[in-house]
């Protein structure tokens, strides 16, 4: 009894905060708790509410099986769609060869051409409209900011360093891309060196990048909301910033003008890409494919390498290795989930962790020979490949093998490993019968439309298919929806 009331005694001539906080305070037990207690506590006490640690304890889990729930019926609709697919072809009149195209929203798809058109497809309706080319600056001697008008025309005027009007001919818009937040368009400009950006949705003139590359640009990446890379044909890749000055500027002459103007501006860097293991002429950038999470830029350029780059303010090379397979490579794409770079080439897919060793690259068979692989996408674990034939193919990732045709029969005969896969073939298109087709063609009854460029919407139920006939001297165009 004695010791109880010493007891008492004691508690009671302890400081009165001490007391509230409890035995685990006092600095001769101090030892006893562990730092997860001390955590735990730390956390009670910002939390202050039991509510709030209840309703935790209720829906987090809930929260995280319904996003893992969403993500395997994304991946079970990405494998067994490709097998539902209808096409519904679409009439361009008579522009020439697609070569690029993006979704703008989930009934408009943005495209450009080989006659250097820049048209929004509206996929209910059919419609075409046209937007206008962003034309370089006259005078060469200017600097950054100087503002020019937007015209309808689509021809390029020469200006001093630049090629010749004819020299241009047959070049075209190759890459369109949107940035992350989806509210800027980069793509080529009247002038194929140029890099030309445009305000969305409403598709007003932002600004043109007119003094970086001497020849097309080829591939377009974004690396964050306001800066792009554009890799070219000359064999270097330039880095633009659209700053806040050229929004600025780009609105108030929307709000102001009559006809709205935009800004030139001027590369932040230019970078060569390696010229020292190959022939310097044919080291021509091809395809850029941007990966967020370690902020890196992979190239492939037509001499059979690829290479990265690490890309944030500056553009700082990593790598390069030579490819496998280092015929026309002159498509590449990155899959965000399995962390690997896709390149497309004459005949194969080849799939590059740049972590790995070069013998790990792993490259599957298109089967078609000699026409090439176009155009390539990740979308889940499905890869997505376009052809020089006019061909679909869909390559699962996680089983590393091509899908098969649903509507083969299950362990029926074939006679090549190849003959029970999914391949869905483009339309018809339209031909024209000029005086190339009657000399050299008139013979051959049908040509097939290469997929230069294919785009899913954002549900990945839509899948956007464009292109034109493979032979550089055929003029024709095929569009179409498959849904």
């Amino acid at each position: 009894m004695a010791r109880k009331t010493v007891s008492r005694k004691r508690k009671a001539g302890e400081p009165k905060d001490q007391q509230q906080l409890g035995w685990c305070q006092a600095p001769h037990k101090r030892s006893r708790v562990s730092c997860s207690s001390r955590h735990a506590q730390q956390w009670w006490c910002s939390r202050r509410s039991v509510v709030c640690a209840l309703r935790g304890r209720e829906f987090r889990p809930q929260q995280q099986h319904e996003l893992r729930l969403q993500r395997s019926l994304r991946g079970f609709a990405a494998g067994r769609l490709p097998g539902i697919l209808k096409e519904r072809e679409f009439s361009l009149g008579r522009l020439n060869k697609v070569f690029a195209s993006q979704w703008l929203n989930h009934r408009q798809v943005v495209c450009g051409t080989k006659c250097n058109t820049l048209f929004v497809a509206d996929v209910l309706t059919g419609q075409i409209t046209r937007i206008p080319m962003l034309k370089d600056r006259e005078c060469r001697g200017g600097g950054s900011g100087v503002v020019g008008t937007v015209v309808a025309g689509r021809h390029y005027h020469p200006t001093g360093g630049s090629r010749s009007r004819l020299d241009q001919q047959g070049c075209g818009i190759h890459a369109i891309e949107l940035n992350p937040s989806r509210t800027l368009l980069a793509t080529g400009g009247d002038n194929p060196n140029s890099l030309a950006i445009y305000q969305l949705p409403t598709l007003d003139p932002v600004c043109v990048g007119d003094d970086g590359h001497n020849d097309w640009i080829f591939s377009i990446a974004w690396i964050s909301d306001n800066m792009a890379v554009s890799g070219s044909r000359d064999g270097s890749m330039g880095l633009w910033e659209v700053t806040e000055d050229v929004m600025t500027q780009a609105e108030r002459s929307q709000s102001e003008e009559a006809v709205p103007s935009y800004a030139h501006i001027s590369h932040r860097a230019l970078k060569d890409i390696p010229k020292e293991y190959t022939n310097p002429y044919n080291c021509k950038v091809r395809a850029l494919a941007f990966n967020n999470n370690h902020k890196e830029l992979g190239a492939v350029s037509l001499d059979g390498y690829f290479h990265l780059w690490k890309a944030e303010h500056n553009l700082c090379k990593l790598l390069s290795t030579k490819l496998p397979h280092c015929k026309e490579n002159v498509c590449l794409a990155y899959g965000q989930d399995w962390s690997v770079y896709a390149v497309g080439s004459q005949a194969h897919v080849s799939f590059l962790d740049p972590r790995q060793p070069t013998h790990s690259i792993k490259s599957v068979n298109s089967r078609e020979r000699g026409s090439g692989i176009r155009s390539v996408s990740f979308y889940e674990h499905i890869v997505t490949v376009g052809t020089g034939q006019g061909s679909l193919l869909f390559y699962d990732i996680r089983a590393q093998r091509f899908l098969e045709n649903p509507l083969n029969p299950a362990g029926g005969y074939r006679k090549c490993p190849g003959d029970g896969i999914l391949k869905l073939t483009t339309g018809k298109g339209w031909l024209n019968h000029d005086e190339t087709w009657r000399s050299y063609f008139s013979d051959i009854h049908s040509f097939p439309n290469a997929v230069y460029t294919h785009c899913y919407d954002d549900s990945g139920t839509k899948l956007f298919v464009a292109g034109g006939p493979l032979c550089s001297g055929l003029h024709g165009n095929y569009a179409g929806l498959w849904s």
